[in-house]
């Protein structure tokens, strides 16, 4: 039987065995694989089984679908093929372990959940709580940043350390207007404005503009403030 191990932050958070002809991906309850996470679609994408051979399809999802790092609508799965959606990394096997298969339901689907996955739906509630009262997409300040939440909730939102920014940053060597988020039609950007390696996303510096997704971790001189995407 095919294995699906679902990965977040390098850590393995579900293994699903199943002998099922097809299975759902997506964000609410009902599919089979549930990742609850607002940067995954409802129903975002789903696996066919023939035979030896296994199918992933994209259902129009908002983020996309990947598969060894490149985006696909449709995709035949070889195994050890490496699944992004969202946050997640889901590896696929064509033959599940024997210690798997063992322990696999006689209903055809065996979900093992951890408690990192339990950690992550309630993280992602209390972003949608927010995102909720918010009314919008919202930018939440990390550690010691001062800003605790702020809203996106017009079409340029600045950030640096002059006085008439909209987000006032803090550190050395940042200018006075660093970045600005833009809303777009189809989302939010991060733009740089300012000095080169004072603007991060996720960590690494940007130069121009760049897409934001939920979760992204926007970094502004030694402000850094994580974003929650209110779309999905």
């Amino acid at each position: 039987m095919p294995e699906i191990v679902v990965k977040f932050e390098e850590k393995v958070i579900e293994r699903v065995v199943t002998e099922k002809k097809r299975i759902t991906i997506g964000r609410t309850p009902d599919n089979d694989i549930v990742l609850d996470n607002r940067g995954v679609s409802r129903k975002h994408a789903q696996i066919e089984f023939n035979n030896n051979s296994a199918l992933i399809i994209d259902n129009e999802s908002l983020n996309g679908t990947f598969v060894n790092n490149r985006k696909v609508t449709e995709e035949v799965l070889k195994d050890s093929d490496v699944i992004n959606i969202g946050k997640f990394t889901l590896l696929f096997h064509q033959d599940a372990p024997k210690e798997d298969l063992q322990a696999a339901s006689l209903e055809g689907t065996m979900v093992l959940k951890t408690k990192k996955h339990r950690d992550l739906l309630d993280k992602d509630r209390m972003a949608a709580e927010i995102t909720s009262r918010a009314g919008t997409s919202v930018l939440l300040g990390e550690a010691e940043t001062q800003v605790g939440e702020f809203k996106l909730n017009r079409h340029t939102t600045t950030m640096g350390r002059a006085d008439f920014v909209d987000i006032k940053v803090r550190g050395f060597f940042v200018s006075g207007l660093q970045a600005k988020i833009i809303k777009e039609p189809d989302g939010f950007y991060l733009v740089n404005l300012g000095k080169g390696g004072k603007t991060r996303l996720n960590g690494e510096p940007i130069s121009d503009r760049q897409p934001l997704r939920n979760d992204d971790l926007v970094q502004v001189g030694k402000s850094v403030f994580r974003y929650l995407d209110g779309r999905a």
